[in-house]
């Protein structure tokens, strides 16, 4: 439980498909349990509980939008692990069910309940409407990731044999050593075993993203459409790899290709990167690798960017 929760089920994308299962999955149960229950007053239809019902319902969506909001935003803030996500989930059961236990003596008054009664029994069924969809989401978005990184690319002239041996012998990510400063060049990836991974067009490569002991790597598709791959590595070991390459480090998270920088600028904060891909917010540049960012682009007064949809 003490394990690091992965942080690509807390992106936007796996928050949102999680939530609106959970609270689809919720609505089937609980219309499936009104009937056997003695203390649920939901009702459809022309109904004064229906007011009642809609509102309790809004409220504690809107309640678990902010949640998810707000785990969003804390997640670069503290290492959040298993234990974490799942006292957090249980905090929003919690908190959901005291509401409902409130509005429960506010809407029918049981005189043979007590609010400790109520309490449980919301907190049983609660657990079982929101808690299961939550682990299951977690379950297929993990099991998901996990086969979208062990996915072969098929791809034609991906790397010298010679260097593909290499790659493989040093069981970690390889990039082409065929000609790396041409514009349709390929870049490969290897995973610790040797096998490939993924082949992209280095002019297609925009930058690469360290997530814990995974990488994710940011291109571009034929239709320009910004794409990204899972692998399983270090970006120490990805730095390495492409060294001499248009590849460069410019934070402890990102690899940039500097083939697709539209703009390299000085704020008051430090340095800043824009890629010339929509969607890609600008990318910060820390002190460690402001001197090599910079080498990277001196003399040239300005960063011409490299065609977007990878073509020389």
């Amino acid at each position: 439980m003490r394990r690091r929760f992965p942080k690509y089920l807390l992106e936007k994308h796996q928050l949102t498909g999680t939530l609106t299962f959970a609270v689809l999955f919720a609505v089937v149960f609980l219309n499936l349990y009104i009937p056997f229950s003695d203390t649920a007053w939901f009702r459809l239809g022309n109904s004064v509980f229906f007011l009642f019902t809609a509102g309790f319902i809004a409220i504690s969506i809107l309640f678990m939008i902010a949640s998810k909001v707000l785990m969003y935003k804390t997640r670069n803030l503290f290492q959040m692990t298993y234990l974490h996500y799942v006292l957090w989930c249980v905090a929003e059961v919690v908190i959901i069910c005291l509401f409902y236990t409130f509005v429960t003596f506010d809407v029918i008054h049981p005189e043979d309940m007590s609010a400790l009664q109520v309490f449980l029994k919301a907190f049983l069924y609660g657990s079982i409407s929101l808690l299961i969809p939550y682990s299951l989401s977690a379950m297929y978005f993990m099991i998901s990731e996990r086969d979208k990184t062990i996915r072969l690319v098929d791809c034609k002239d991906i790397v010298p044999q010679g260097s593909a041996q290499a790659a493989q012998s040093a069981g970690q990510p390889s990039g082409s050593g065929a000609a790396e400063g041409r514009e349709d060049s390929r870049i490969s990836f290897f995973d610790n075993n040797g096998a490939l991974k993924l082949c992209v067009l280095l002019s297609d490569l925009c930058y690469i993203e360290s997530d814990d002991n995974y990488i994710k790597v940011w291109y571009t598709d034929s239709r320009n459409s910004l794409k990204m791959y899972m692998l399983r590595c270090r970006l120490r070991t990805v730095e390495e790899s492409f060294r001499g390459s248009s590849l460069v480090r410019c934070n402890r998270k990102y690899i940039i290709n500097t083939g697709r920088v539209k703009s390299l600028r000085k704020e008051n904060e430090g340095y800043f990167i824009d890629m010339d891909s929509d969607g890609i917010s600008p990318i910060p540049v820390t002190k460690t690798y402001v001197e090599d960012i910079l080498s990277r682009f001196s003399g040239k007064g300005h960063v011409t960017p490299a065609q977007p949809d990878g073509q020389s």
